[in-house]
Formats: structure tokens, sequence, C-alpha cells
């Protein structure tokens, strides 16, 4: 059987060109030959932005059809069956909302709204709309933190009991490192550090701990301008957290620390035992009981996205993780299988920014804050 004949061609657009642009360009032009035989393939039909000469090289660096500076033209255009928005915080909202009443499935970058409220708006235009929809938390789709999951759920370690993470960053100390003027200003991007860093280790805690009930929380701000602009949104912030499990748990997360060029890691402790993962590491995770500790290569035939790639002990790296979400959109349009629980709904994406907002609240009154 040929592959025409098993495999759905889903036209999709692109809003975004830069940082988030690119993984999404490069994920989607992956999922073309990740397979023998998909469910699905994306026809790059457009990608939309600002700056031509920049669109002009995405066009031709990863194929797309053509480039278009207006998203509302890629919005009501019959040959695109799916929105992937890979734009700034502040061009989340509106331009998803208007695809989805047009009829188009969505795939939005984290997070979803600048705050739970615009959030909640996204909500309910795609349930109204009857479309599929996805919140791009690209850590659910890293080998580890699948496999952590299966652990998790198998009973490996128990009932969790603490969960700690920490996100460092040193981008907004180094000149000419990749912080934008946008993510320093409320009005752009809603906030700092916590929907920027924070709301990826608030979705793997959700996929692999459970719901939240509580926070509590301390920010700082070390501006105070940056960037050219005043900066006016939190540079740092550490969280205390519980969750409807018992679990509690601690968070931290900033990005002006000029001797982190990157730190990305969780642990999840339980009864029984223990898992540790480092996004440096997608493809390790550290298990530990009573017993010692070993550090898993997640790269076995039988291990998540294993057979997407290459042989036993061959690692993938952070940037695959994009291809293997909008792989699972893709498939979940053409039918083969469900957006959840492995990927994160609008609903999930809500959820984070109620936990977000949250931990903002409780920063601000200097009280622990119920969900």
């Amino acid at each position: 059987m040929s592959q025409a004949e098993t495999t759905r061609r889903i036209g999709v657009a692109l809003l975004g060109s830069s940082f988030m642009g690119r993984a999404h360009s490069r994920g989607l032009d992956a999922v073309r030959t990740l397979e023998d035989h998909p469910a699905a393939v994306p026809a790059l039909r457009a990608i939309c932005g600002r700056d031509q000469k920049k669109l002009d090289g995405m066009r031709d660096r990863y194929g797309w059809e053509r480039t278009s500076t207006d998203w509302r033209a890629l919005v009501e255009d019959p040959e695109i069956e799916v929105f992937d928005n890979a734009a700034s915080n502040h061009l989340h909202a509106e331009p998803t909302i208007a695809a989805a009443r047009a009829g188009k499935h969505v795939i939005c970058e984290k997070p979803l709204g600048r705050d739970a409220a615009e959030t909640r708006k996204m909500l309910e235009a795609v349930e109204t709309a009857g479309v599929l929809h996805m919140c791009a938390f690209n850590y659910r789709f890293l080998p580890a933190i699948r496999f952590a999951r299966e652990l998790i759920e198998r009973g490996d370690i128990g009932a969790p009991r603490q969960f700690r993470s920490r996100f460092l960053l040193g981008s907004g100390a180094v000149p000419g490192e990749a912080e934008t003027a946008w993510r320093l200003r409320r009005e752009t991007a809603g906030s700092g550090v916590v929907g920027d860093l924070l709301a990826h280790h608030v979705d793997v805690a959700r996929y692999l701990v459970g719901e939240f009930t509580a926070v509590g929380g301390a920010t700082r701000t070390w501006g105070p301008q940056r960037a050219g602009v005043e900066v006016d949104v939190e540079d740092a912030v550490v969280a205390t957290v519980e969750f409807a499990s018992g679990a509690i748990g601690t968070m931290e997360a900033a990005r002006v620390l000029p001797g982190q060029v990157l730190e990305s890691a969780v642990a999840i402790d339980g009864s029984e035992g223990s898992v540790t993962f480092d996004v440096r590491s997608p493809n390790e995770l550290t298990f530990a009981d009573a017993r010692g500790s070993t550090t898993i290569s997640v790269t076995a035939p039988e291990h998540p996205f294993a057979e997407l790639w290459w042989p036993r002990g061959h690692g993938i790296g952070w940037g695959d993780s994009f291809s293997h979400e909008l792989r699972h959109f893709l498939g979940a349009v053409a039918g083969a299988w469900e957006v959840a629980p492995h990927g994160a709904t609008f609903l999930d994406g809500l959820r984070c920014a109620e936990v977000c907002d949250a931990v903002l609240a409780a920063a601000t009154s200097g009280h622990r804050t119920e969900i």
C-alpha cells in the first residue's frame, strides 16, 4: 500500500518566524520524513510574520509554499486545516480565536494567554467551534518525561510525596543573548519567568503528579531596564506548591543569572522511590529506590518515541520534541488518536495559567493562595 493511500495530508499555516517559529518549522519538516506510513503529514501552506526578509529565509529553508504578513488572510484560507501559533504571547489569543471560529484546528505555544482570563476565552472559543486544540508544552514529548509518566503510572515510585523543579537561565544577564523586549513587558508577555519558564514545569508537574491545590510565592525584578525597555515583569520566582494527592513541593525559575546557561530539572520523590530529569540530557532518567540509583538511557526500542529514530543508544535532542508534538497533533486531526492525555489541550493550558496566576497572587499578597 502506498503512502498516498494511508497518509492524510493536512494543510498547515504557521504564525511566527523567530525562535519558536524556527522550532515549529523544523519540527513540521521532520514529520514528513519520520515514518514510512505516517498517519498524517503537513503540507506547509504558509508562514506568517512581520519581517519579510526573515519570512523569505524561512520559506527557502523549510519549504513553506508562500509567506504572508497578515494572519487574517491565512485564517480564511480554505487550504489551511491547522493553524499553528508560535508568535509572541500578545499574539496568541486573537489569531487563535479567529482561526478556531473559521473552523481551523489550532495548536498554540505556551502560555496560551497572558493570564487565566485570556486563556479561558481561548478555551471557550475552541469548545464552541468544536475544533481540535493543543497547547504546545513540548516537555511532554521528551522521551524521559514520557517514560517517567509510565514509571509513575505503574507504581514504581509509589505514591508521589514531593516535587522539585528548577528552570534557571542567564540570557537576561548577557548582552546580545536571546532576551527580547516583548518578554520584559506585562502588556506583551503577561508575566516574566512565571509564564515563560515556570509554566513548563507547572505542566510537567500536572502531567506527572496531578492537580495543584495551593501555592505560595516570592518574586524579584532585577531590572530596571534591559533590551531598551523598562522591565515590569518578574525576573525570578520561588514557589511552594501543594497537590490534590497530598504531595508538596518547591519550584524556582530565573533568567538573569550570569552563571547559568541552562538548568531545567524536575524530580519526583514517592513512597517507594524517585525519578529525576534534566533537559540537558533529554534521553536520560535517573531512578532511585532503597536499593540505590540508576540512570536509564531512554533509547531502547520499547521506550517512548524510539521507533521514530535510531538504533538503541542513539539519542535525540530537545528540538526533536517539537517533531513529536506536531506529529501527535496532526495524527489527532487525522483521527489516529486523541489529543489528550499526552497532548496538552487548551483546558490543560488554562489549568496551568490558573496555577501561574496564583503564584503571582501569592507573591503579591505574601500569603498562601488556594487554586
